[in-house]
């Protein structure tokens, strides 16, 4: 490297070295600040020799995630040196969890070693159930060891989200969609709500583009409206505000084009039609007692202004999310009659909303028990170490969960308890206590008797009745919506079904022994993905039962042979060419009626994925399914980002094309007695009898036999048979073999 272009990258680093010290939000002591330096100094020293794709430095991308965790976060000089050195054990050998531990201590090292762990996490392979769930499972299990560990991995995200440009194509949609599928719902629930949303609009950047650069230009070229709407509506309040002697900030909140996107689909309008595309946000200034008066007192004042909607009130102070947030949301009747949303919080609010978890603890009163995140991680925990748990059922649940709204409902005793939106008494039986859960028998919602799916809503009362003789049945997973009390349910369910699946494996294995089939995992693999079963439990378990019998073995057996599946197999074992890959937009037109895979542009038996129904024209991948062949799905179809981060080696790029224009190449080999006119009669037959378009012809003589090759270009095997047909009955071909 030239010299003058190291000492412009050493001026670089000392430059981030200061921005970093100066945009902290936490107050450095001198010990924090050697810290900070003697890491940074690590880092660059490890890195030194390491370049991204883009070209740049390696060390700068540590420095980055460490700047967010410092200003976006607003984390600690222990997070912040953990976050400039957080790469370092994985990416060189020389630089091990002892040497930082001596270097550095135990937090240290104990928030490295989450991060190097989750970096090692291995997403290549094929398994029935999906190797990138289970790796999710293991990511989230760090949230109970230090959640710093999972808030530093989520600024690495949003840092490589922000440079994703110079990755490949694939790779682009692979880490768009995983942070669609898991990171930006992570970052809303530990409420780092900013991130969240920068996290969903760039990977709708890179899985959607074109509704991206719509949506995006169309926020620009309203903004100079949003801006002079925000000003008249803040000269109407702002003489009544100050009037009280309030010191408060008006700013308006611009939605984000990923949630614009979102309502877009969700209620089928269009951009103009979505009426809340920005909201006025009210900060105002108050001591911590006073908060909740101020708040109701500025709300007072914007619906003696403004007509308010009843039905939009949310009140978030008197109840906060279990995320921290606390805010007054109410949407208004404002200027120009239109609506608008308008937030009412505090300084303190804006913080926690803005920094999350780390604002949530700086406010932290030292007698505040009821802490919302480490009550969440927690429970959260007791699912995720349930070994019973499907890895993709779990992932999917603890998805909704992230993302669901809350209701808060009344013990008996009067206690408020959060459940997400659609929970019902059996969730919050559950809620209460494991041993409570186990023993319902009923339930009082308001006094009145209810079944035990009736769905909750906010302000009810829940009585739940128990007993000792009730035993959980497999109809109460579908009276259940929470991860916690679906796994403690299958946990309790499962200690029956050990004892059936026992008996049989081993019923299984004389079955199969009768077929002339030798009982290995291999074969329990194969029966597992045929009965689309999730574990080899669930196998035993329904051969134990005798849902599946003798007569389902033997189709089983008979489908062993199906050379489709074969193929497939073939090809993700290559995993040759399973990706996805565009397809050119000016090319969709109606004439485009046949869909071709890979990039040998193969055609491949596939069905319609029901969820999206692609028809010809639309933007397709295929997926490949266990046991039902290929299965073709819409690019923006609601399961589209699931499936390419849970699945993306199981993904084949998909595209149609027009069949009435496809061609194919051939080569036909010849051999035959060297009579004169010979060639011209093959000639004449390829070109004129058959219309078929010849590229090239090679003929060579030895005494009085000839052995030639001809390359056509057909439309299908159909043309080359006929062809060999008439070819054949000419007078002096001996054999003619296609190639």
């Amino acid at each position: 490297m030239p010299t003058q272009e190291i000492k412009i990258e050493k001026k670089a680093l000392a430059k981030e070295y200061k921005e970093l010290l100066r945009i902290s939000y936490q107050s450095l002591s001198k010990e924090d600040k050697k810290l900070i330096r003697k890491a940074f100094d690590y880092a660059v020293d490890a890195h030194q020799h390491q370049r991204r794709k883009s070209g740049e430095a390696y060390i700068f991308h540590p420095i980055a995630v460490a700047k967010i965790v410092a200003a976006e976060i607003g984390l600690d000089a222990i997070s912040i040196a953990a976050a400039l050195i957080h790469d370092v054990v994985e990416d060189n050998s020389d630089h091990t969890l002892e040497k930082i531990k001596n270097e550095f201590g135990e937090n240290i090292t104990k928030i490295v070693d989450g991060l190097t762990k989750i970096g090692k996490l291995n997403t290549k392979g094929y398994s029935d159930v999906s190797i990138q769930a289970e790796n999710y499972r293991k990511m989230l299990l760090t949230l109970n060891e230090d959640v710093r560990v999972i808030i530093i991995k989520i600024a690495d995200r949003l840092h490589n989200m922000q440079t994703l440009s110079s990755m490949p194509y694939e790779k682009q949609i692979q880490k768009a969609s995983e942070t669609l599928y898991i990171y930006a719902p992570l970052a809303h629930r530990i409420g780092l709500y900013n991130i969240k949303t920068e996290l969903e609009d760039l990977g709708l950047k890179y899985t959607d583009p074109d509704t991206y650069h719509e949506i995006s230009e169309k926020l620009i070229e309203s903004k100079k409206d949003q801006d002079k709407y925000i000003k008249k509506f803040n000269s109407i309040i702002s003489s009544t505000l100050t009037k009280e002697k309030l010191k408060y900030n008006i700013k308006g909140r611009t939605k984000s084009i990923f949630s614009i996107n979102n309502k877009m689909i969700r209620q089928g309008i269009s951009f103009e039609e979505v009426y809340d595309k920005f909201a006025v946000r009210i900060i105002y200034k108050s001591k911590l007692e006073k908060e909740k008066f101020v708040a109701w007192k500025i709300y007072s004042i914007v619906t003696d202004h403004f007509t308010p909607n009843p039905t939009r009130l949310r009140d978030w102070i008197s109840a906060p999310k279990s995320t921290g947030y606390e805010a007054l949301h109410i949407t208004v009747v404002g200027p120009k009659s239109r609506w608008v949303e308008v937030q009412i919080r505090s300084e303190r609010m804006d913080e926690i909303a803005e920094k999350g978890y780390a604002a949530h603890y700086k406010y932290k009163q030292k007698d505040d028990s009821n802490d919302n995140l480490d009550s969440w991680i927690n429970k959260l925990q007791e699912a995720l170490e349930n070994s019973e748990t499907n890895a993709v059922d779990f992932v999917e649940q603890f998805k909704l969960n992230l993302y669901s709204k809350e209701i808060f409902v009344f013990t008996p005793t009067g206690d408020l308890k959060s459940l997400p939106k659609g929970a019902t008494p059996l969730d919050f039986a559950f809620a209460i206590h494991t041993e409570v859960g186990i023993k319902t028998r009923g339930a009082k919602v308001n006094g009145k008797l209810v079944p035990l799916n009736k769905e909750l809503s906010s302000g009810d009362r829940v009585e739940i009745l128990t007993s000792d003789k009730i035993k959980p049945n497999a109809n109460w997973l579908d009276y259940a919506t929470t991860a916690r009390a679906k796994s403690k349910i299958k946990a309790t369910l499962n200690e029956e079904k050990k004892l059936l699946a026992d008996n049989g494996k081993q019923i299984l294995r004389r079955k199969l022994k009768s077929l002339k089939i030798n009982f290995n995992d291999s074969i329990v693999t194969e029966l597992q993905k045929y009965f689309k079963l999730n574990t080899s439990q669930d196998l035993f378990y329904r051969v134990g039962i005798n849902t599946i019998d003798n007569e389902k073995l033997k189709k089983f057996v008979a489908s062993r042979s199906n050379k489709f599946i074969s193929y497939i197999r073939k090809k993700i074992s290559r995993n040759s060419d399973i990706k996805i890959d565009d397809v050119n937009q000016d090319e969709i037109t109606s004439k485009y009626d046949l869909l071709v895979f890979g990039n040998d542009e193969e055609k491949l038996d596939y069905k319609n994925a029901p969820c999206c129904n692609a028809i010809p024209g639309d933007k397709v991948f295929g997926f490949i399914t266990i046991n039902d062949g290929i299965k073709i799905h819409k690019k923006d179809c609601p399961n589209a980002v699931s499936l390419q981060s849970n699945y993306d080696y199981r993904i084949i790029k998909a595209k149609w094309i027009d069949s009435s224009q496809e061609k194919f190449t051939v080569q036909i080999n010849i051999t035959g007695i060297d009579k004169l006119g010979l060639l011209n009669n093959i000639t004449k037959v390829i070109s004129e009898n058959m219309n078929i378009n010849m590229k090239r012809l090679n003929f060579e003589t030895a005494g009085n036999t000839f052995v030639g090759n001809i390359i056509i270009s057909v439309k299908s095997n159909l043309e080359v048979n006929n062809l060999i047909k008439k070819l054949k009955v000419l007078n002096g071909i001996d054999k003619i073999k296609r190639t």
